[in-house]
């Protein structure tokens, strides 16, 4: 996936029934993961995140940079992702 500066996912989850998530394998640029309740974590080339099952997360770029990662999804049984709000501009806007 490539993210242009300032581009980043809404909120999401990987829900599965036995096994799943993802994990990102950053390739390029800066970027920024954060899982809900948890302070972001900077993103650089050869950052790898596993992402289990269940864990409501964002990931995108950092907003002066072009940012590209790999996204494998981990396999499971029932597999979906649900889409939640946006990341909140002003906390976004703090990130350096």
């Amino acid at each position: 996936m490539t993210f242009e500066p300032g581009c980043r996912n809404n909120w999401h989850i990987h829900h599965a029934e036995d096994g799943g998530g993802q994990m990102l394998v950053c390739v390029s640029g800066r970027g920024w993961y954060q899982e809900w309740g948890q302070e972001p974590r900077e993103l650089r080339p050869g950052d790898v995140v596993n992402i289990p099952a269940g864990v409501k997360h964002w990931h995108g770029a950092a907003k002066d940079s072009w940012f590209q990662h790999l996204a494998v999804e981990v396999p499971g049984e029932g597999g979906r992702t649900e889409w939640y709000e946006a990341v909140d501009e002003e906390q976004y806007s703090v990130l350096k």
